[in-house]
C-alpha cells in the first residue's frame, strides 16, 4: 500500500471514528444499525443546515466547524460500507460520498451555498429511500 493512501485510510478511519463517537456520546440507546445510519444521514442534514446559516451570517468558524461536522459522518458512512461484494450498491455509494465531501470542502472553502444546497439535496433523497427501503420512518 502507498503511503499517501495508507495516509488517507488512517484519517478515513480517525474520521470515522469520530462521528461514531459524537452519535455515541448524543444517541446512548441507539436500537439498530438501520436507525443508526438514518441518524447520520439526519446528522447531515441538520449539519449542512447550520454551515448555510453559518455562510449566511459570515462566521467563519462556525462555517468550518458545521462543514467537518458533515465531512466526518459521510467519512463514516464510507467506513461502514461492504466493498467486498463486487458491482455492489456499496460501490456505488462510495463515490457518491466522495463526490459530497468534495462539495462540502468546495462549499466551505468558498462560502459556496450552491454546493451546501446540492449536497442537502443528495442527502435528502438518501434519507427518504433509506426510510422507504428500511421501513425506519
Amino acid at each position: 500500500m502507498k503511503k499517501e493512501e495508507e495516509s488517507e485510510k488512517g484519517f478515513e478511519m480517525y474520521a470515522g471514528m469520530a462521528a461514531h463517537n459524537i452519535y455515541a456520546q448524543n444517541n446512548v440507546g441507539i436500537e439498530s444499525p438501520t436507525k443508526l445510519i438514518e441518524m447520520l444521514y439526519e446528522g447531515v442534514l441538520r449539519f449542512n443546515a447550520q454551515a448555510k446559516k453559518a455562510i449566511k451570517d459570515g462566521d467563519i468558524e462556525k462555517r468550518v466547524y458545521w462543514t467537518n461536522r458533515s465531512i466526518a459522518i459521510i467519512t463514516e458512512l464510507m467506513s461502514v460500507l461492504d466493498m467486498d461484494q463486487e458491482g455492489s450498491i456499496s460501490q456505488y455509494l462510495q463515490g457518491l460520498y466522495k463526490y459530497e465531501i468534495t462539495l462540502l470542502s468546495d462549499a466551505g472553502l468558498h462560502n459556496d451555498m450552491d454546493k451546501l444546497d446540492e449536497c442537502t439535496n443528495v442527502f435528502r433523497g438518501l434519507l427518504e429511500a433509506w426510510r422507504e427501503s428500511t421501513d425506519v420512518a
